[in-house]
């Protein structure tokens, strides 16, 4: 069975740490096997979600079709002021057209979450935040998250991290999403 995992994150910054950190666990998830596709940076700039607005741009249905097709789902938001971005959060909500699916919002899929900061208090509450908007939209957090210290941590473009432990982290995030899809 081939497992299709979306990805979710960065930063209006084209190439952000969070985006790198996101490539990583994509990385992981495709070395276990899964098709993977990641939807960042200027993708994320959606209008604001608002469920009377029956009309979707281009890259809002594209986005919604991601998720509906996805078999796991791996986050990454930057840090802003303690909890995950409004892009992060904005693209979630559209989360919301899956409502009447027979898999509505994320319910039965595998969610890795990574919270990006700088500084070990943001990127904590940042990765809490997202676990919380998973649980309400019915998706399974994997057991390892990922919180990634930009102060300590820097990602080269394609994800690739220097810091063996926090790459360690991010590609079991990418295995455990695959792993818990193909159950």
């Amino acid at each position: 069975m081939t497992v299709s995992v979306v990805g979710i994150g960065g930063s209006v910054r084209p190439d952000s740490q969070s985006e790198r950190a996101l490539h990583a666990a994509l990385a992981g998830a495709r070395d276990a096997g899964a098709k993977v596709h990641a939807i960042t940076g200027s993708d994320l700039v959606l209008p604001f979600y608002d469920p009377q607005v029956t009309e979707r741009t281009t890259a809002a249905v594209e986005l919604v079709e991601a998720l509906r097709r996805a078999d796991g789902v791996i986050l990454a938001s930057p840090g802003y002021h303690g909890t995950i971005s409004g892009l992060i959060k904005n693209a979630l909500d559209y989360a919301e057209d899956l409502r009447h699916d027979e898999r509505p919002y994320l319910d039965g899929r595998a969610v890795g979450c990574i919270g990006t900061a700088y500084g070990w208090q943001a990127t904590v509450t940042t990765l809490q935040a997202l676990r919380s908007v998973v649980h309400a939209l019915r998706g399974w957090p994997t057991p390892l998250g990922g919180a990634v210290n930009s102060a300590e941590t820097q990602f080269e473009p394609g994800g690739e991290c220097a810091d063996e432990k926090v790459a360690t982290t991010l590609r079991t995030i990418g295995h455990q999403v695959v792993d818990f899809a193909r159950r």
